[in-house]
């Protein structure tokens, strides 16, 4: 995935929200609160970086993803990272 594509990693992020956790796919909108909406914890959390590390073939860093509230935070902390090669 050469050209970085919101709406692309958007769909990535629903997709593996949906197949890892079984988050309703109605739910998961860019403003969506990842920890007091979507249920999600810490663990949880880690799960979700794995998968995208897998997905994109980049390296993530624990600490892009402290500050991560949102599924838009995530998004954008996937864009940064597929811009920074």
């Amino acid at each position: 995935m050469t050209e970085v594509n919101r709406n692309q990693i958007f769909e990535l992020v629903r997709d593996a929200l949906v197949e890892l956790f079984e988050v309703d796919a109605d739910d998961i909108k860019p403003e969506a609160q990842l920890y007091q909406e979507l249920d999600l914890d810490s663990i949880d959390a880690v799960d979700l970086v794995v998968y995208l590390q897998n997905q994109t073939g980049k390296k993530i860093k624990p600490e892009e993803f402290k500050s991560v509230r949102t599924v838009d935070d995530i998004v954008d902390a996937v864009v940064n990272l597929l811009k920074a090669e």
